[in-house]
């Protein structure tokens, strides 16, 4: 071989190395520039999904709540009915007694009901006294002094 033509053949071999290491320096910036534009893709993706599931977490800790809220009114209006149920048999109770010891004390002692009624210059009175079986009406018509 001449040494023109290993000279050739150098040049020849020295530019396809060169070639080849141009070519594999854009191939890798051509990789590293996808797998950066991936990774910003996944990193979006991934804050996405975060964001997602703390509003699916939230939804579902509202609607526990709204839940729970509602169980507790539900559980006081039934407490509260209870109650009120109790308190109307005891005040029907009371009144069943005091009518019955109202009756007893105007039967064995005796009792005064009336009423008033204040007219222009005069108070007119109605009283009814009860002792035992015996009963006095009394119906009568003041004059009153105005002071002018």
């Amino acid at each position: 071989m001449a040494p023109k033509e290993n000279t050739t053949m150098m040049q020849a071999s020295a530019a396809v190395f060169i070639q080849a290491w141009w070519r594999g320096t854009l191939v890798r910036r051509t990789l590293l520039h996808a797998a950066l534009r991936v990774w910003i893709i996944q990193c979006w993706w991934r804050q996405m999904m975060l964001k997602m599931l703390n509003i699916r977490r939230r939804a579902a800790l509202e609607f526990y709540a709204r839940q729970e809220w509602a169980a507790v009114k539900l559980q006081s209006w039934v407490r509260m009915w209870h109650i009120r149920h109790r308190y109307c048999r005891l005040l029907n109770a009371v009144r069943i007694i005091q009518v019955y010891w109202r009756w007893h004390n105007c039967h064995s002692r005796g009792f005064i009901q009336g009423h008033y009624e204040l007219k222009e210059n005069q108070l007119d009175i109605q009283l009814e006294i009860s002792l035992g079986s015996q009963a006095c009406k009394v119906q009568q018509c003041i004059p009153l002094p105005i002071k002018e």
